[in-house]
């Protein structure tokens, strides 16, 4: 049995790991009920639940037509984008700006159907960057004009530039000398910087006691980050099949997009707090909006994706 599970392709592997680990959550969910069931709260459920519903919706997405896939991705751009813009006080004068935001949205995601990583570089950083202000002047209100120009372009810049690596990086060709490809790497990137989240939680909750940053999130303890973090990275290595890395680099890169998601959940806690809200919306059920599960892969899509493309493709002359 062990040899017919290595024989699988990395894809079919992957599944099996993922619906043992989520089977195996929600017998534990279930064996917690039943010994304690204060403990098994409602939301714990509905987290595990939204678990299932996630993962098959991501695995789908991923391995579905490349069409769909495309829609997929640009609609969680879309749907965070719009629940950040929901917090925002905007004015009439924004109205138009905030059009053109939702606009560059398929445009973004046009350039990574063409695979054309000149434009899906440069299309929000520069140019949306210059015609925003544009628009916003021609509104003609400057009483806010600096603050709605700021706040819809970082938005843009995490929730659409940041979230649209994600879909990039599964377009990568199959990797030289491995069956490793970017729909392979996608599910690696996910699933890693996820199951550090679930850590981070898991260990905070078990040892927490010293505070990263209290004032920004209280909830995010250094026991928490450290076991999280070294939990991910463990566990990376019995994926390293959808990867094209070695021991030592899987451990690597585990760190780099474990650190970086820490940092975007942070940044997303700032902003919460800012707007004076627990969540960002209640589109999922145990987890809150669907920005409240992707904030840590705003900032880890980003760097993984322009590591391993210079590493294992531009850097060699592939892709």
């Amino acid at each position: 049995m062990l040899q017919a599970f290595l024989d699988l392709a990395p894809a079919p592997r992957f599944a099996v790991v993922a619906f043992a680990l989520l089977t195996l959550a929600s017998l534990a969910v279930a064996l917690l009920g039943w010994w304690k069931p204060q403990a098994a709260s409602p939301e714990l459920r509905a987290r595990t639940s939204s678990w299932w519903l996630m993962a098959t919706l991501l695995f789908l997405a991923i391995y579905v037509h490349e069409t769909a896939s495309l829609v997929f991705f640009a609609f969680l751009s879309f749907w965070a984008l719009k629940e950040y813009v929901t917090l925002l006080d905007t004015r009439a004068a924004d109205h138009g700006a905030l059009v053109l935001a939702f606009l560059a949205i398929p445009v973004q995601y046009l350039w990574i159907a063409r695979n054309d990583y000149g434009l899906f570089t440069i299309f929000i950083p520069v140019y949306i960057f210059l015609m925003l202000p544009v628009r916003l002047v021609l509104a003609r209100e400057t009483a806010g004009f600096v603050a709605s120009a700021s706040q819809i372009q970082w938005g843009l810049m995490a929730f659409v530039f940041g979230l649209s690596h994600l879909r990039y990086v599964a377009a990568f060709p199959p990797a030289a000398g491995s069956p490793a490809d970017g729909r392979t790497l996608l599910l690696f990137l996910v699933f890693v910087v996820e199951i550090s989240d679930v850590f981070q939680y898991v260990w905070g909750k078990a040892l927490g006691r010293h505070k990263v940053i209290p004032s920004v999130s209280p909830n995010k303890t250094w026991e928490g980050l450290i076991g999280g973090v070294a939990s991910a990275m463990l566990l990376s290595l019995a994926l390293r099949f959808l990867t094209p890395f070695s021991v030592a680099e899987t451990l690597l890169v585990s760190f780099i997009v474990c650190l970086a998601g820490f940092f975007g959940g942070a940044v997303m806690s700032a902003v919460k707090r800012d707007f004076g809200v627990k969540d960002f919306g209640a589109l999922i059920p145990g987890h809150g909006g669907m920005l409240d599960r992707l904030d840590s892969l705003c900032y880890a899509a980003p760097l993984f994706f322009h590591y391993v493309r210079y590493f294992h493709y531009y850097g060699f002359g592939v892709w």
